[in-house]
């Protein structure tokens, strides 16, 4: 289920995607959400992009 949109830009979110070698999970802000591509910035800093047709799951989560 994908429970998130552009609207939630700002706020703490929990994504995974689809990888050539499974699933990948990623928990951190949504940065951004533009032209089919997310920006996820982790804790440690890292920024992962994301493309919107590799989405599987997303959820909106709460703050640590």
């Amino acid at each position: 289920m994908i429970a998130v949109s552009p609207a939630d830009v700002g706020r703490r979110v929990t994504v995974r995607r689809a990888d050539p070698d499974g699933f990948r999970d990623t928990v951190g802000v949504l940065e951004s959400w533009q032209d089919g591509l997310l920006q996820v910035r982790k804790r440690d800093g890292t920024l992962v992009s994301v493309r919107e047709e590799a989405l599987v799951a997303a959820r909106v989560v709460p703050e640590r």
